[in-house]
């Protein structure tokens, strides 16, 4: 197995989130008198709600909150919800095509239509 210092790791990471349109950004822990957070959060340029997951090389991505059969999502916006002990981490569908009718939670972006996105499909 090999090791990689703190900024080698960093270096490798942000390159995979930057393919993966993940941030390097966790969520805030939350203020104890905010009930806020319960609800899910908004996407700043849509304004439709997200699931935002922690992946497996701790990073963060914004995910649509319900799943869609594999043949209506492109292949680099698949991603499954993994469940561990300290919650579901985000991975994204790799290797193995997962079947035409297997559930996949499509990246936010994939979904995202901004009003700049509404003009240019009008026209």
């Amino acid at each position: 197995m090999v090791e990689l210092c703190d900024s080698c790791w960093n270096r490798l990471v942000n390159d995979i989130a930057e393919e993966e349109d993940a941030t390097a950004t966790p969520l805030p822990d939350p203020d104890p008198d905010d009930v806020s957070w319960i609800e899910p959060p908004m996407c700043d340029q849509c304004g439709a709600a997200i699931r935002i997951y922690p992946t497996n090389y701790d990073r963060w991505v914004s995910l649509a909150t319900r799943e869609m059969p594999a043949k209506d999502v492109p292949e680099r916006y698949r991603w499954r919800l993994v469940p561990t002990p300290a919650g579901f981490v985000a991975v994204r569908v790799r290797g193995i095509d997962p079947l035409p009718n297997e559930l996949v939670f499509p990246h936010h972006r994939l979904l995202c239509v901004t009003d700049e996105d509404e003009i240019r499909h009008a026209s």
